[in-house]
């Protein structure tokens, strides 16, 4: 039960991290601002999403 929970649970910070990632690419902030972003997220998935969700550039 546990591993279908927790399969359930990382399914849904992919989907999140792949929209933050896609919000931040059509956002109007620089090239090197964006990959930063980037990789914030890629490195630390759950805490780079709470972050930019705060912090980060906001869409077109």
């Amino acid at each position: 039960m546990d591993i279908e929970v927790g399969g359930f649970l990382g399914f849904i910070v992919l989907v999140l991290d792949i929209w933050a990632i896609i919000s931040i690419v059509k956002s109007g902030a620089t090239t090197g601002s964006q990959i930063l972003w980037v990789l914030l997220i890629l490195l630390l998935p759950v805490v780079g999403l709470i972050i930019w969700w705060f912090a980060g550039p906001k869409g077109a």
